[in-house]
C-alpha cells in the first residue's frame, strides 16, 4: 500500500475491507432487536414491504450522499462537510451537519454499550445453561433481576466498552478493517446456520406467513412513520459514520454500487434475522411477536430454554448479536476519534481511551438509571440524528452545486443520479421532518399524532 501523505486519512486496503466495515457498521442490534418488534408492532409483512420502499427512497440516497461528502472532503465528518461547503462558496457553519451526527453517535454509543453489555451477559447465560428448562415467567423474572442489578450491568458495559476502544485504537486498517473482515464473514455464516436450524426446529411456516403475507388492512399512517424511522436508523446514516468511512475511499470506488450493497445487506440481515427469531417464538412460546423489546431478552431466551439444545442455540444467537453490536460500536467511536485526530496532536490510542472513558462514564449513569437511557435515546434518536440527516439532504440537495456530487457519483446513470437528487431535495426532507416533528410531539405531548392519525 502506498504511503499516506502527512495529515491525510488512511485508506481502506481493499474494497472487501471497506464493505465489511460499512456493512458491519449498519448491521447492529437494531437488526435483531428493533426490526423484529417494530415489524411485529406494525403489521408484519405490510411493514416489511413499506420498509423496503423507504430504504430505496430515503436510506440509500442519504447513504450515497454521506459517502460522497466523505470521499470529497478526505476528513472527519465535520471537516468533510466544511470542505464541501468551502469549495462551494457556502458557509463553514454547514459543519453543524457533521457535528449533529457525531454528537448523536456519541450519545447512542453511551447507552448502546450498556445494551450490548446485556447481550454479552446473555451469551454466557445461554452457553452455561443457566436458563435451561425454566418457564417463560422465570426467564422474564431473571432478566428483570439482571437488568435491575446496576453493578452487574456496569461490569458488562465496562467489558464491552474496553473491547470497542481496543479495536479502534489499533487504527483504520489494522483495527477496524481487520476486525470487520474477520467478524462479518463469521457473522453471515452463523446467521444462515441459525435460519437453517429455525427451519428444522421452529415453526418456519408461521414465521414466513407473518413476515411475507401482505395484509393491507394492517397498514396505518403510523406504519409509514415507523418504516421511515427504521430505514433511516438501521442503515446508520445521520451519525457521521458513513462520512468518516467515505473519507477512506479511493477516488475510483463506485459509491452508488457500494451504497446499494451496504443498504440491502443491512435490509437482508434484518429480514433474515426475523426468519431466525420468529420460528422459535411461534414454536416455543405463547408470547406475541409484537412483544416489544421483551421479545429479545425474554421471549427468545424463553424459547431457547424450552427447546432441546437451547443453551447452544441461544448462545450462538446472542454471539451473533454481540458481533453486530461490536462492529457498530466501533464505527460510532471511530467517527469522533477521526475528528479528534484531525484537530489535536494526541495519539490515536490516547484519543480512543479518552472518548472511551467519557462514553463509559455516561454509560455508567445509564446502568444506574433507566430514565437517563430514555433521555439519551430521545436526544439522539429524535433530535440529533434525524436533524443531521435532514440538514445533509438540504445541504447537498439545495445548496451544493450538483457538479460536485455528480463528480463523486460518476458511475451512476443519469436516471440514478436524477433519483438521488429528487430524494435529497424533496422526499428525504419531508420524511425526516416528519420524524423530527412527531418525535418531539411524542415527547412533549402536543397532540399532533392524535390530530393526524386519530390515536
Amino acid at each position: 500500500m502506498a504511503a499516506i501523505p502527512a495529515g491525510q486519512h488512511a485508506h481502506w486496503s481493499s474494497r472487501f475491507g471497506f464493505l465489511m466495515a460499512a456493512i458491519g457498521s449498519s448491521v447492529g442490534l437494531g437488526n435483531f432487536w428493533r426490526f423484529p418488534y417494530t415489524a411485529g408492532e406494525n403489521g408484519g409483512a405490510a411493514f416489511v414491504v413499506i420498509y423496503l420502499i423507504c430504504v430505496l427512497l430515503i436510506g440509500l440516497p442519504i447513504l450515497m450522499a454521506e459517502l460522497a461528502v466523505g470521499r470529497y472532503g478526505q476528513k472527519s465528518s465535520i471537516g468533510s462537510v466544511q470542505k464541501v461547503a468551502a469549495d462551494n462558496a457556502s458557509s463553514p457553519n454547514w459543519g453543524v451537519v457533521g457535528l449533529f451526527g457525531m454528537l448523536g453517535g456519541i450519545l447512542v454509543l453511551c447507552f448502546y454499550s450498556v445494551v450490548a453489555g446485556w447481550v454479552s451477559a446473555y451469551v454466557f447465560k445461554m452457553f452455561s445453561g443457566e436458563l435451561s428448562g425454566q418457564s417463560p415467567e422465570a426467564v422474564a423474572a431473571a432478566f428483570g433481576a439482571f437488568s435491575g442489578d446496576s453493578y452487574q450491568v456496569l461490569a458488562w458495559h465496562s467489558v464491552f466498552a474496553v473491547l470497542t476502544v481496543f479495536v479502534v485504537s489499533r487504527g483504520v486498517t489494522g483495527g477496524i478493517e481487520k476486525a470487520a473482515s474477520i467478524l462479518m464473514p463469521i457473522f453471515f455464516i452463523m446467521l444462515l446456520g441459525m435460519v437453517g436450524y429455525a427451519v428444522v426446529a421452529g415453526d418456519i411456516g408461521a414465521a414466513v406467513s407473518y413476515l411475507f403475507a401482505v395484509d393491507l388492512s394492517e397498514v396505518r399512517p403510523q406504519t409509514f412513520l415507523a418504516a421511515v424511522g427504521q430505514a433511516f436508523f438501521s442503515i446508520g446514516v445521520g451519525s457521521g459514520i458513513m462520512i468518516t468511512y467515505g473519507s477512506y475511499l479511493d477516488k475510483n470506488a463506485n459509491i452508488g454500487q457500494s451504497s446499494a450493497i451496504i443498504a440491502f445487506s443491512d435490509t437482508g440481515v434484518a429480514i433474515i434475522a426475523g426468519l431466525a427469531i420468529f420460528p422459535f417464538v411461534f414454536a416455543f412460546t405463547a408470547l406475541e411477536p409484537n412483544a416489544g423489546p421483551a421479545l429479545f431478552f425474554q421471549a427468545l431466551p424463553a424459547a431457547f430454554a424450552a427447546m432441546p439444545g437451547g443453551n447452544l442455540v441461544g448462545g450462538l444467537f446472542f454471539t451473533l448479536a454481540l458481533i453486530a453490536a461490536l462492529t457498530s460500536s466501533i464505527s460510532l467511536l471511530q467517527a469522533v476519534v477521526a475528528w479528534a485526530e484531525e484537530n489535536s496532536g494526541w495519539s490515536r490510542t490516547t484519543i480512543a481511551c479518552t472518548f472511551g472513558g467519557f462514553i463509559w462514564l455516561v454509560g455508567a449513569g445509564v446502568a444506574f438509571s433507566g430514565d437517563f437511557l430514555d433521555l439519551l435515546d430521545f436526544l439522539s434518536g429524535s433530535i440529533l440524528l434525524p436533524g443531521a440527516g435532514l440538514l445533509m439532504a438540504i445541504f447537498l440537495g439545495w445548496f451544493v452545486d450538483a457538479k460536485i456530487t455528480r463528480a463523486q457519483l460518476s458511475h451512476a446513470s443519469p436516471f440514478l443520479f436524477g433519483f438521488f437528487r429528487l430524494s435529497l431535495r424533496v422526499i428525504a426532507p419531508i420524511a425526516l421532518t416528519a420524524i423530527l416533528v412527531l418525535g418531539l410531539d411524542d415527547k412533549f405531548g402536543w397532540g399532533l399524532s392524535a390530530m393526524l392519525f386519530g390515536a
